[in-house]
């Protein structure tokens, strides 16, 4: 592969290196990716295995508050990893990154469940996670900066998007896993043990991904400093110490990371458990449809990461984001729509009303202390909109007809959402598993595949951005380190957020605001912060 020659002078690249390069970037980071989606992948299975409280509002949460904790973890990872990568070279740094989510993946797969050991099964899930996560850390940095230092300036955009692109195919992979594996057995097989088989064959995946690594040499970028003797003595210092790099850190993470990831994870995560919660569709048929619609959205990534070597890297960011301000709920109303139309029409037809006194609904409680709470507890777990509204004695009512509460068991959890799901089956509630026929298929994966272009136009063109935005001395720290703290807490939490604000509201498209305001923002401090016009070289986009 291309190298250095004995002047310190970069070489360019063949056309089969750069074959190479991505190939092996991209799947290392395909296998990545897999490796950390198919938690969220498994979220229903999870929830009650690791974290059972009897509140299946709860379970959800406190599982989506786990996957946020690796996201959390992502800008120590991305400190520790990016000051090796900028001292030690940025292969043997991915190299590292790679095999310790292989290793921490497979053991999430071997920890027994609570039922088994008690409070340690989540206490080692939660550690499994942060390793997990300062693993993740590393990975995207060092193989955006890997492809970004060997691509030619003019095509810089166009390679290092299979990068983004193939982060969105660990989440395809990650479902094909799942589906392939529950096919192969039974219901009860599948949830006793055989969700664990996806978790395990992570290993497999490590080692073809250790071995296209290894065939691959140090980035020409890095050589030549090395050669010259302009590696940076302390990375992470010099990150936030060098003339001009503070700006452009603020702007990387809100302008940039924080706006692209909460479009990235609502796509990807709100829209696969909008489906299978709120709109109550059935699982495997719910996973194929976001599955298909990641395979079409794929290729937007390719599209405006070549759109962005022609006009620049500003321009789609800042027309994705408004885009996204304009069409995000219409999507996913088509969604909604389309997935369970007959829950749609009973909640237009007879909208849910509870009235009473203490209406207060904690979600993170066990159980809720008064009646109406618990009602509201009721309704959340069952996935249904409802409206409050104060009053002396507790009521309920679906349109204009009064639900009688007078035998409903509340002592009981399991009583109470067969007791109210059936007094709602008398006002048209249909809470079966839907099954969305073909035409309303194809509405939905529209819907979802319009938000996953969004996160295309805004996605695409990043790793060229940001590795253009900062010297190649400092440029795996201080890529990483905003890239990871906007991914990892804007976008990390979103799916708990989102759900918390869904649960409290009780209106399953409410979460899509917190998506909304940090896209608003982010929207803000790009035009304001980033350059306009062709791509340019290192440190100067903002």
């Amino acid at each position: 592969m291309a190298g250095v020659d004995h002047a310190g002078v970069q070489a360019e690249p063949s056309a089969a290196d750069m074959r190479l390069v991505i190939a092996a970037s991209s799947a290392g980071t395909v296998f990545e990716w897999y490796d950390f989606f198919i938690y969220g992948t498994l979220g229903s299975i999870l929830s009650k295995a690791f974290f059972p409280t009897g509140n299946a509002t709860l379970e959800m949460l406190l599982f989506w508050l786990v996957f946020a904790v690796g996201f959390g973890f992502r800008p120590l990872g991305a400190v520790l990893f990016g000051f090796l990568g900028d001292r030690l070279g940025r292969k043997y740094t991915f190299l590292v990154t790679v095999l310790l989510m292989g290793v921490a993946t497979a053991g999430v797969g071997l920890v027994p469940s609570a039922a088994t050991i008690g409070y340690a099964a989540p206490v080692l899930v939660i550690s499994l996670r942060i390793l997990q996560g300062l693993a993740l850390g590393g990975e995207y940095g060092g193989a955006a900066v890997y492809v970004a230092e060997h691509a030619p300036a003019g095509r810089r955009g166009f390679y290092t998007s299979f990068i983004q692109a193939s982060v969105m195919g660990g989440f395809v992979l990650s479902l094909i896993v799942v589906l392939s594996c529950k096919a192969m057995m039974s219901a009860q097989t599948w949830s006793e043990w055989g969700w664990r088989v996806p978790f395990v064959l992570s290993l497999a995946l490590l080692a073809v991904s250790l071995w296209m690594r290894l065939k691959l040499s140090e980035s020409p970028v890095f050589q030549a400093m090395k050669a010259q003797g302009e590696l940076a003595g302390n990375p992470f210092v010099e990150s936030l110490t060098y003339p001009g790099n503070l700006r452009r850190l603020f702007v990387a993470l809100f302008g940039v990371a924080a706006g692209l990831t909460v479009i990235w994870y609502t796509a990807m995560f709100s829209g696969l458990s909008f489906l299978k919660g709120a709109m109550r569709v059935d699982d495997t048929t719910a996973e194929l449809i976001v599955g298909a619609a990641c395979v079409i959205g794929m290729p937007f990534n390719l599209l405006f990461g070549h759109l962005s070597d022609k006009v620049g890297r500003k321009l789609p960011i800042v027309l994705g984001y408004v885009a996204t301000l304009a069409l995000l709920f219409p999507a996913f109303w088509l969604v909604g729509g389309a997935a369970n139309p007959g829950l749609a029409e009973a909640a237009r037809r007879a909208p849910v009303v509870v009235q009473g006194p203490d209406c207060s609904f904690n979600a993170f409680a066990t159980d809720q202390p008064t009646a109406c709470g618990k009602l509201l507890a009721d309704l959340s777990a069952s996935g249904v909109t409802y409206t409050v509204r104060p009053a002396q004695t507790l009521a309920l009512s679906a349109g204009t007809s009064p639900l009688p509460l007078d035998t409903y068991p509340w002592p009981d959890k399991k009583a109470r959402a067969k007791a109210l799901q059936a007094l709602l089956g008398d006002a048209g509630y249909d809470f079966t598993k839907a099954q969305p026929a073909f035409g309303q298929s194809v509405l939905i994966v529209l819907g979802l595949v319009l938000v996953m272009a969004l996160s295309g136009a805004t996605y695409g063109p990043v790793a060229a951005l940001l590795a253009e935005m900062f010297p190649p001395r400092i440029r795996y720290s201080s890529m990483s380190i905003p890239y990871h703290i906007g991914t990892g807490y804007f976008g990390g939490f979103l799916p708990f957020i989102s759900s918390l604000i869904a649960a409290q509201s009780g209106d399953p498209y409410a979460g899509l605001w917190y998506t909304w305001v940090v896209v608003l923002i982010a929207l803000v401090v790009s035009v304001w912060g980033l350059k306009g016009g062709p791509p340019r070289e290192y440190g100067d986009n903002a």
